[in-house]
Parts: structure tokens; C-alpha cells; sequence
């Protein structure tokens, strides 16, 4: 067998059923090495590719991710230089079917053998478009992946927790090199904005959530996405509104213009649906233009809440939620969706190089 041409394992499959907190059950099937059941935050992404980037970006924490696509995995799993973190953060997947092979010059494995490796439980065979139907009534709700026929009694809400010292990286790092140095506030950093960040001649100085750089020298700071309630990220807040009274740049991608926002006095809300996919449109309130833009976030920042000195800049066409703000005279800005794709259009790039040129 070629390299590209990977069979899935021979995995003997065993009926599960996926079990939302509101008492709905959905039959399928789960691999007879998930022994646990597995509990998360049900959620939906309408992306058609793109999944292991999906599968491998930290906002995910703490969530079982339903694919909406019907077949997930023909093309394989490259190698890790192409995911988006070093690991798999998610709790569980939800297919409607897996590939049974997988062919694609990049591929180093099946889905399916990824997956077991990772030690990520998930059900295939279910009904994904009554899954995702109720989703899109009731919103994301808390559920189990189970073997047994009993219903849980409990459901934890990972969003109670902490999600993001989870997945925020544990070292400091030194990147690039060129006379103007940024800091990189890592939350659950997708690794496609630092390659994005890369493309520019600049020192990259990427630091934990909870990293205190208030005092150092730097020309710009970027704030990453994540996962969970950007209220419990603390401490990320209290080091954003040290460095707000300095006047230098700041770009936030997702939980960044969330911090960006509790930082400087607004609030956030938990969105019902939340928005995760490829096809999101968002209208640049500046120019009037569209752009299609790839998301993956559950919260949202409160418009009636921003000081008079904020704007919105750009805004969701499907439900008029923020999807940008920036200072009116000040270097500030942030975005809800993400600029960097991976998956998903490129659009947005262009406000990495906004960034650079403010620096």
C-alpha cells in the first residue's frame, strides 16, 4: 500500500448513543476501545473540509464536535506540521459516517486510526442533520457520548471551567527577527496565526495566558482565540488593561476581542447557536463590504456595553452580532472570526499586514 492510501483499522465497532441533557438520544456506533463515557458541550460546525484542522484547534476544549458533511475522513490525516495544535483538545466527534479508506498525497494515517491513537472517543452512524436540526432550535446543549443504557444523571459544563489554562502554552518562545517585537498572548493559539505572524519581519514573543509582560519592551501585542468563557481568563484582562495605558497596537482574533472587550469595561454573552464553519458572512462596516470568514466561538461581546470611544467594525449578516471593534483614535482593534482560515477563505488576511503597518 502506498504511503497516500491509508484503510481504516479494522476497528470493531459497538452501538452507542449520544445523550443531550434536554433527554434526546441518538443511536450509532462508537469503537470498542472508548470505554468511558465522554461528556461535553454538543456543538455543530458546517465546514465540508477542514477537519483536522477543526479537530486539532483549542477553541474545541471542552466540546464534542458534531460534522455536519456527511463523510468525514476520505483524504487521511497529514503530519502534525499541518494541524493546528500539537494535540487534539475536543472531547469526542460526531459522524454520520467515517471513510472506510482515506487517499491523499499528504496522508500519513486514517481518521480513524488518528483518532484511537489520540485516544478521542466518537460515534458515527448517527442521524447528523436531526442532531444539528436540534442544535439549531435549542442551541448547544450539554451531552453525553454512552455505551450503557443508563441516562446520566449529572452533566458537567466544561465552561465552568477554566479551559484555557488547559490549552495556553506552559513556555515562553522566540520566534522571527526584525527590529519590531510583539508580544503573542498565547490562549489556545491556532498555529496558523503564527505562521500568518511570521510572514512579517518581526520578533514574536509567544507567553502563556497568564504571563505578565506589562513592564518589557515591545512594539504590539496580539491576543489569541480559545476556548470557553472569556470572563474566568482573569488575569489575561487585568495584564490588557496595564498595557492599554501604554498606547501601543493590539489585535485580538476571537477570545482575544473578547478580552479586548472585558478589558476595557464591556460585557460578553453566551451565544445560543454560537458560530462554527467556513461560510460565515460578516459585513465591514467601513466599506460595506462582505466577506466570508471561517469561526469557531460560542460567546460574544455585548455592543451596548462598549465606551463611546469603541466602534463596531464589522458584523455577522446571519444574526448581527459584533464581529469586530476597534478605538476610534487609538491602535486597538480586534475581530470575532478568524482572519488566518485554516480551514476556511483567506479574505481577511489583509489585517495581519493592518497590524504590521501599525507597529
Amino acid at each position: 500500500m502506498s504511503k497516500s492510501n491509508h484503510h481504516r483499522d479494522h476497528t470493531r465497532m459497538v452501538p452507542s448513543k449520544l445523550v443531550l441533557r434536554n433527554g434526546e438520544v441518538y443511536e450509532g456506533a462508537s469503537p470498542d476501545w472508548c470505554h468511558e463515557d465522554t461528556f461535553g458541550e454538543v456543538v455543530f460546525t458546517t465546514g465540508m473540509m477542514g477537519y483536522v484542522e477543526s479537530i486539532t484547534d483549542p477553541s474545541f476544549a471542552g466540546q464534542i464536535l458534531t460534522f455536519t458533511f456527511p463523510l468525514i475522513g476520505n483524504y487521511g490525516v497529514p503530519e502534525a506540521k499541518f494541524w493546528e495544535s500539537s494535540k487534539i483538545h475536543l472531547r469526542g466527534c460526531i459522524f454520520s459516517e467515517i471513510s472506510a479508506f482515506c487517499n491523499h498525497h499528504q496522508a500519513v494515517q486514517s481518521l480513524d486510526s488518528w483518532l484511537k491513537e489520540q485516544k478521542i472517543p466518537y460515534m458515527c452512524g448517527v442521524d447528523t442533520r436531526a442532531l444539528t436540526k436540534s442544535l439549531r432550535t435549542q442551541g448547544a446543549a450539554l451531552g453525553a457520548i454512552v455505551k450503557n443504557k443508563d441516562i446520566p444523571e449529572h452533566f458537567p459544563d466544561p465552561n465552568k471551567t477554566h479551559l484555557v489554562s488547559s490549552v495556553s502554552t506552559k513556555k515562553i518562545q522566540e520566534l522571527g527577527s526584525g527590529k519590531k517585537k510583539i508580544i503573542a498572548v498565547d490562549c489556545g493559539m491556532k498555529e496558523n496565526i503564527i505562521r500568518s505572524l511570521q510572514k512579517f519581519p518581526i520578533q514574536i514573543k509567544r507567553v502563556p495566558f497568564d504571563y505578565d509582560y506589562s513592564e518589557e519592551e515591545f512594539d504590539g501585542v496580539f491576543i489569541s482565540n480559545g476556548p470557553g468563557d472569556p470572563i474566568l481568563c482573569q488575569e489575561t484582562v487585568a495584564v490588557l488593561q496595564k498595557v492599554l495605558q501604554k498606547k501601543k497596537p493590539i489585535f485580538g482574533i476571537c477570545l482575544g476581542a473578547q478580552l479586548l472587550a472585558l478589558s476595557i469595561g464591556a460585557k460578553t454573552f453566551k451565544l445560543p447557536f454560537g458560530h462554527r464553519g467556513q461560510n460565515q458572512p460578516c459585513e465591514f462596516l467601513n466599506s460595506n463590504r462582505c466577506y466570508l470568514t471561517s469561526q469557531n466561538h460560542g460567546y460574544a461581546i455585548d455592543e451596548t456595553t462598549l465606551p463611546k470611544e469603541w466602534e463596531v467594525t464589522f458584523r455577522n449578516l446571519n444574526d448581527a452580532s459584533v464581529e469586530g471593534i476597534a478605538h476610534r483614535s487609538l491602535p486597538y482593534f480586534a475581530v470575532q472570526f478568524h482572519p488566518e482560515a485554516s480551514p476556511g477563505p483567506l479574505d481577511t488576511l489583509w489585517l495581519f499586514e493592518q497590524f504590521y503597518q501599525l507597529l
